[in-house]
């Protein structure tokens, strides 16, 4: 494990989708992609305004106050030029990843959210983070099926919003299937 949180990458690739690290201008696009509010209906909340957004992601990208610990935000592209789509993040401590995911209505159940969160998975693990967490509600069985894809198990705990905690430790680099 090399000392310290991993390095920021500037963009993860696939075949189909490449991950740009967030940047404030990338909320104007992303308004759009997080409008429809069937996206809420296991976290709660509504659309945010684009104020909002950009206020979430100025906070995103300055990071956390606690130095051993890091704050990863990928916009999911379909293609280098491609629209915005989703986004996948996560906050690494120690040798710990946790993870998340979410891909716009219109391009869900495309296997865009395990393509994506499989590539951040494998940068991970060549950074030296050797495991992975995420939170899913109990009843979102499309978020539970993307962790299962990343060889994660549901532990039977709930954390403090009574969301799953999914846990897995990483194989070598290898592609989705």
């Amino acid at each position: 494990m090399n000392a310290g949180p991993p390095p920021n990458a500037d963009e993860l690739t696939t075949d189909r989708l490449a991950l740009a690290r967030l940047r404030l201008s990338d909320a104007r696009e992303m308004q759009a992609v997080l409008a429809e509010p069937a996206l809420y209906r296991f976290t709660g909340g509504s659309p945010p305004s684009l104020e909002q957004l950009e206020q979430r992601y100025r906070a995103q990208i300055a990071g956390p106050d606690a130095p051993d610990v890091s704050w990863h935000n990928w916009i999911v592209r379909l293609r280098a030029e491609g629209p915005a789509v989703g986004f996948v993040q996560a906050t690494v401590a120690g040798i710990t990843a946790d993870v998340a995911w979410l891909i716009g209505v219109p391009w869900q159940r495309q296997g865009i959210a395990v393509e994506a969160a499989f590539v951040v998975c494998d940068w991970f693990s060549v950074q030296g983070v050797r495991r992975r967490t995420a939170h899913i509600h109990p009843d979102h069985v499309a978020s539970a099926k993307v962790a299962r894809r990343l060889r994660m198990v549901a532990t039977g705990v709930l954390d403090t919003d009574g969301e799953q905690i999914w846990s897995g430790q990483p194989s070598p680099p290898r592609t989705p299937g």
